[in-house]
């Protein structure tokens, strides 16, 4: 009896899926989706990766439409980098926390209390934040783009805290002013809860995004010798893939939203993946459920709009960005 509920199931979403692709087909659009976004939805995206790495795929295809199963800002950014495409979200109200501890006004204000300073924003930032900062980053190149700036000129950092600290730490660099901003999932993550988990589990790998508020814990577990040095890294969604296709571990423990765990127990059968904190669930990224992709590429909703102005001073900071360093790979 337990079967048919099973089979069900894979009918309706094997008629979802061909679905979905005859509606993206017949509106020549191209469905990205984030590494954190709901399993189904990944698995019938054209592309999945983290924000910037879908961002410039959508610069680079040849669709007119694109579908971003993410949130808000990143949808923003694709329509940044591609002004003359059609950019929809599935649902508008998919936002960020970290996103939304920074407006343009707070920048403008930062600033002004440090002349001469360089602005380097997160990707993680609206487009009217992106106007108004010098350059962006991404958790895998940030510390490259920091080294850019000359050592002479103060630094402001935003919005996320932890990123920011990690940065501070791996360049070296004193004159930097961080935002104390967090994204609510990472910083979720806390130290305690890792070493926990670490103490528990003390033959497994540690993958860690430097968003999350352990970041600093892990490193200090690294230091005491608590952990080994080899067993631990601080990486983006992008870097945490290339991490498992390679690893040998029986297990690696993942601290950074759940919806990874899709992607790397895929890339890598062998090793089993688990979370630090299996409750590191991101409710904006799960917005994007297979009604509203379907509802999206149906009826052409949640179109995404950025005014000229505020765009072009956007594309500056993300393309001084992209001269410096590759963004975090997805799984293209």
């Amino acid at each position: 009896m337990a079967t048919a509920p099973a089979a069900a199931d894979t009918t309706l979403s094997q008629d979802w899926a061909a679905e979905v692709r005859r509606l993206a087909e017949s509106r020549d659009a191209v469905i990205l989706a984030h590494n954190y976004q709901r399993p189904e939805i990944q698995d019938v995206a054209d592309h999945t990766g983290d924000s910037l790495a879908l961002s410039r795929l959508a610069a680079e295809v040849d669709a007119s439409t694109i579908v971003f199963c993410g949130v808000h800002f990143m949808a923003e950014t694709a329509k940044i980098l591609s002004p003359e495409k059609t950019v929809l979200l599935p649902d508008l109200a998919a936002g960020c926390s970290l996103a939304d501890t920074v407006t343009a006004e707070d920048v403008r204000a930062w600033r002004a209390e440090h002349p001469g300073a360089v602005v380097v924003a997160y990707v993680n930032t609206s487009a009217a934040v992106k106007a108004e900062t010098d350059i962006c980053c991404t958790s895998s190149n940030a510390a490259d783009v920091v080294r850019s700036v000359p050592e002479d000129r103060e630094i402001l950092f935003l919005p996320d805290q932890f990123l920011g600290a990690h940065v501070k730490r791996v360049t070296g660099r004193e004159n930097i002013h961080v935002w104390m901003g967090e994204c609510h999932v990472h910083a979720g993550i806390d130290g305690h809860t890792l070493r926990e988990r670490v103490a528990a589990e003390p033959d497994a790998e540690l993958y860690v995004h430097p968003e999350c508020g352990c970041a600093t814990s892990a490193l200090y577990l690294v230091g005491s010798g608590a952990v080994p040095q080899d067993r631990v890294k601080v990486l983006s969604t992008g870097g945490m893939l290339s991490a498992a296709e390679e690893s040998k571990a029986d297990k690696v423990l993942i601290a950074t939203e759940t919806g990874m765990l899709h992607q790397l127990r895929a890339a890598n059968p062998v090793t089993a993946f688990e979370p630090v904190n299996p409750r590191a669930e991101c409710h904006y990224m799960k917005m994007i459920t297979a009604e509203k992709l379907l509802a999206t590429l149906r009826d052409g909703t949640g179109e995404i709009r950025v005014d000229d102005d505020t765009a072009a001073k956007a594309r500056r900071s993300v393309e001084r960005m992209v001269a410096i360093g590759t963004p975090s790979r997805g799984r293209e």
